[in-house]
């Protein structure tokens, strides 16, 4: 009897963890994306004095809802430079910034690298994510999913006498950091699953797979595999 009380016990509690745990991690999440970027956005506030908007007379932390429109304000700068950027004033502005930038010292290398990754995410870029695929990597027989980011590489290419691309392995589950590599052309099987399902499929670490109903039978795409190992 006893048993029987503890594994309905036990199985009830672990469905009730399979319930609970994504909602106790999503607002995990939630909370420390909205303090990272609070510790950012709340600098936009400086105007105000601080025993307004802090707790204990200005010495303890900025009070939460102080935290959200300093958010909501930052939201509201970011559209006003993306609107500006729509416009010739803006565009001639932005570019200066972007020149200036670049100009100094040691902040060059930090802001051209943080832009050209920005641009790799960016879809309306020639740089960005074209298509996702499988190669065998790290070893033969293992596959990871990457993703093609370039087929321009005419040195590669005439050193190597392979016709090959750059495929871009992200890290789970952070897809902004990885491997990069060249692979030749006939080594690389392309996936009909779009570049946001492959970075899902990446962040979920696999749990999150888009469904494949293309008609493709199973043992068709086994001898699609075979193939493109050989």
């Amino acid at each position: 009897m006893k048993k029987r009380v503890w594994a309905r016990f036990r199985a009830c509690f672990v469905a009730g963890v399979a319930v609970l745990l994504p909602v106790i991690i999503t607002l995990a999440i939630v909370k420390w994306l909205f303090g990272t970027v609070a510790s950012l956005t709340d600098t936009l506030l400086f105007f105000l004095p601080q025993d307004l908007t802090h707790a204990d007379g200005g010495r303890g932390p900025m009070h939460w809802y102080w935290s959200v429109f300093a958010l909501a304000l930052a939201v509201a700068l970011v559209a006003l430079v993306g609107l500006m950027a729509r416009y010739y004033i803006g565009k001639r502005f932005i570019a200066w910034l972007d020149a200036t930038m670049l100009r100094l010292p040691l902040l060059n290398k930090i802001y051209g690298t943080v832009k050209q990754v920005n641009e790799a995410f960016s879809s309306t870029k020639k740089t960005a994510f074209k298509t996702v695929v499988l190669v065998e990597f790290p070893r033969e027989g293992l596959y990871s999913l990457g993703f093609i980011t370039g087929e321009q590489h005419e040195e590669v290419q005439a050193r190597t006498r392979e016709r090959v691309v750059s495929v871009f392995v992200p890290t789970t589950p952070n897809p902004t950091t990885g491997f990069l590599i060249l692979v030749p052309e006939d080594k690389v099987t392309k996936l009909d699953m779009s570049v946001a399902d492959g970075i899902k499929f990446v962040i979920s670490l696999g749990s999150i797979s888009p469904e494949f109903s293309t008609g493709t039978t199973k043992e068709q795409l086994l001898k699609t595999l075979e193939a493109a190992r050989h």
